[in-house]
């Protein structure tokens, strides 16, 4: 690194020219020229790597520097300066728990530059001994925010669980409850069938006529099968039809059979293919079977579509959590999308949800349980944005051919102004005390920006805000981001 090459030295005098340590005692001074070492780096080198372990700490003595984060694949420049005196890198070494310090930026010599450099060890241990009490109170803040972070950050995980597993309950109920209610109703119509048979077998029916309904009931459970969607309307009018058809031919009941042929698709045209083949005294007997066939294979369909849904329900918790997966791989990333959308359905009601994927995109390199997190904590907010009512946007597209770009967008009042600045900081929320840490944001640019290499942009205004994730198709290296970070 250029930071090791030593050219030379600076005096007491000449540190005490640097405002860090203006107020040091003639003995600081001395311990720092003695331990510390004059580097020369030329245009254009970098001097320090954002990521890289956190090993020096420099001052600029000349020229001009520029300090840079990554965002996705681009450098984005955060400071310039030629202001001497001017430090960067290992500035948190005094705190002796904090163990795997990186460095939180890139720092580039725009013109040739001299720096006086101190290792991170040295600059540590000068602090601890010659501030104690400052250091003191320093690692009880750092410590302090981290172990307040870390327990709101497990609390932010457990509310999002909570609302997921009561989203999923009710999810699952409904079909549940569907399917015990068309149970006990299935019960009762074969009972019913059962007694119709008996009833037709006592009147000893021609065989012809046994046959006519045998073959009319396949037909009509294949009626089932292929009927077409009708509008509230068109099943008003084709109920009154079957309706005025079986009061014409004194079947009871005709307006409590009607619904059931109406929903099974069959039509008047078809009971007259029964009716024609029925003795007059059966033909209701017959209706009434028939009825009774049809009603158990419109249960066995309700049945068989909440067993299917509390099926999906299943696989998409699975999908969610990741289950039987590894914990980074190349992953759709529609999947994870879909699964947290199931997740939250009972939270999405009162909300059109437009889904805009392009089906075209590459698998993706990620940690799919942490994103599906993200997914959560952009969603949730979205859709409490917009409290209960408004359009949720999901889109999907290639960015500049090397990430993936994931849009999520509510048509809430958007985000004020004067703290658009501060969404992404620890702790900032903007909702009402007891109901959001402030930690969703944060916590989801830490896992997009530092886990996966991307970049989380939020752009917004009343009835458009919009969060966008840019994940890379390359592998990137994980780093730690801190709160001074962002």
């Amino acid at each position: 690194m250029t930071v090791d090459r030593r050219v030379g030295a600076l005096s007491p005098a000449e540190l005490r020219g640097l405002f860090l340590f203006e107020a040091l005692t003639g003995d600081q001074l001395a311990w720092l020229a003695g331990h510390g070492w004059v580097a020369e780096v030329p245009a254009g080198s970098v001097v320090l790597s954002e990521g890289d372990p956190a090993a020096f700490v420099v001052l600029l003595l000349d020229g001009t520097i520029t300090l840079s984060r990554r965002v996705g694949d681009d450098d984005v420049e955060t400071v310039r300066t030629s202001q001497v005196g001017a430090y960067a890198g290992a500035t948190r070494a005094y705190v002796e728990a904090d163990t795997s310090q990186a460095y939180s930026a890139s720092m580039r010599a725009l013109t040739d530059a001299r720096l006086f450099v101190l290792t991170g060890e040295d600059f540590g241990t000068a602090i601890r001994s010659w501030f104690p009490m400052a250091v003191h109170l320093l690692e009880g803040l750092f410590l302090g925010m981290n172990n307040t972070q870390q327990v709101l950050g497990q609390r932010q995980q457990l509310l999002a669980l909570g609302a997921l597993s009561a989203g999923l309950t009710h999810e699952l109920n409904n079909p549940a409850a569907a399917a015990v209610r068309a149970t006990a109703g299935l019960r009762t119509r074969v009972a019913g069938m059962r007694q119709k048979l008996a009833m037709l077998a006592h009147d000893e029916l021609d065989p012809k006529l046994l046959e006519l309904l045998v073959d009319v009931q396949e037909e009509a459970v294949q009626a089932v099968a292929t009927a077409p969607r009708l509008s509230p309307i068109e099943e008003t009018e084709r109920e009154d039809e079957i309706t005025d058809w079986l009061e014409e031919r004194a079947v009871r009941g005709g307006w409590e059979l009607a619904p059931i042929f109406t929903a099974a698709g069959i039509t008047p045209e078809f009971l007259d293919k029964l009716c024609a083949g029925s003795p007059a005294g059966l033909l209701e007997g017959a209706i009434r079977w028939l009825a009774y066939t049809l009603e158990t294979e419109l249960l066995l369909d309700e049945i068989s579509d909440s067993v299917t849904r509390i099926s999906s329900l299943v696989a998409a918790a699975k999908q969610y959590s990741n289950m039987d997966r590894s914990p980074h791989e190349r992953v759709d990333i529609h999947a994870g999308l879909k699964s947290t959308l199931m997740m939250l359905g009972g939270k999405l009601t009162g909300i059109e949800v437009v889904k805009d994927f392009d089906r075209t995109l590459p698998p993706v390199p990620v940690y799919p349980g942490e994103l599906n997190q993200v997914w959560t904590n952009l969603i949730d907010n979205a859709v409490q944005a917009m409290d209960g009512h408004g359009t949720l946007t999901i889109r999907t597209s290639m960015y500049s051919g090397e990430c993936v770009q994931v849009e999520i967008s509510d048509t809430g009042p958007g985000i004020p102004e004067a703290v658009k600045g501060r969404i992404f900081e620890p702790f900032f929320t903007t909702k009402p005390v007891g109901q959001g840490t402030g930690l969703g944001l944060d916590i989801s640019y830490r896992i997009v920006v530092a886990r996966h290499g991307g970049a989380l942009l939020a752009e917004s205004q009343p009835g458009d805000t919009r969060f966008t994730v840019r994940l890379p198709l390359t592998e990137q290296r994980s780093r730690d981001v801190t709160p001074a970070d962002i």
